[in-house]
Parts: structure tokens; C-alpha cells; sequence
């Protein structure tokens, strides 16, 4: 019980500072989801570092395993979101952009999270 409280915590806040974080960036670039892209690739960063720090070094409990990773980071990475984003550039006919956030979404992804791991020896 304790767990589930604390990932509905960490998903507000992570909720929270996604909306904050698009809502400032996402009108600023025409044809590109700036903000979504961001928090995307942060919440891939903070993901990888949280569980390459708890796995290497028993940093962190399952508690706050459940309170970072699954809670924080859900709340904070959306791939819904993303989804309709997608969705939209499709049905504006903007494939370039369309294809540059597709892309450029999954790899800058599996990089932070490969970075974080790399970092996460630091912790």
C-alpha cells in the first residue's frame, strides 16, 4: 500500500512538471513538440540513472524505486501524448517533421537512457 501511494506521489509531480515543461515549450517551435520531445528524453535520462544507480549500487529501495521510476518518470514521460502528436503532424501532411520527432524521439531515448546507465556509475 505503502508503494502504491507513493508512485501516485511521484506520478502528480511528474505530471505536474510535464504539463509545466510543454506548456512553455511546445508553442515555441512550429512543427515540432519541443516540450513532449524533452520531458521524453529527460524522463529517459532520470529513468536510466535512477535504475543503473539502484542496480549497480543498491541505491535505491524498491520504495523509491516505485516512487522515482515508477511513479515520477511515468507520470513525467508520456507516450500518449507523443502519440497524438504524431497523430497531428500525420494529418497536418507535415511528414518531415513528423518523421524528424518519430526518429529523433526513439533514438535520443534509447541514448539517454544508455547515458544514464553510463552516469548512474557516478552515484
Amino acid at each position: 500500500m505503502k508503494q502504491l501511494v507513493l508512485v501516485i506521489l511521484g506520478g502528480g509531480v511528474g505530471s505536474g512538471l510535464r504539463y509545466l515543461v510543454s506548456r512553455f515549450l511546445n508553442p515555441m517551435v512550429s512543427g515540432f513538440y519541443l516540450g513532449t520531445f524533452m520531458v521524453n528524453i529527460l524522463g529517459c535520462l532520470f529513468i536510466g540513472l535512477i535504475l543503473g544507480a539502484s542496480l549497480r549500487n543498491e541505491y535505491a529501495s524498491p520504495t523509491q524505486t516505485a516512487l522515482l521510476a515508477t511513479g515520477f518518470c511515468g507520470g513525467f514521460t508520456t507516450f500518449s501524448t507523443f502519440g497524438l502528436e504524431q497523430f497531428l503532424l500525420l494529418r497536418e501532411g507535415s511528414y518531415l517533421p513528423l518523421l524528424w520527432y518519430t526518429l529523433g524521439s526513439l533514438v535520443a531515448g534509447v541514448l539517454a537512457v544508455s547515458l544514464g546507465f553510463w552516469l548512474s556509475r557516478y552515484f
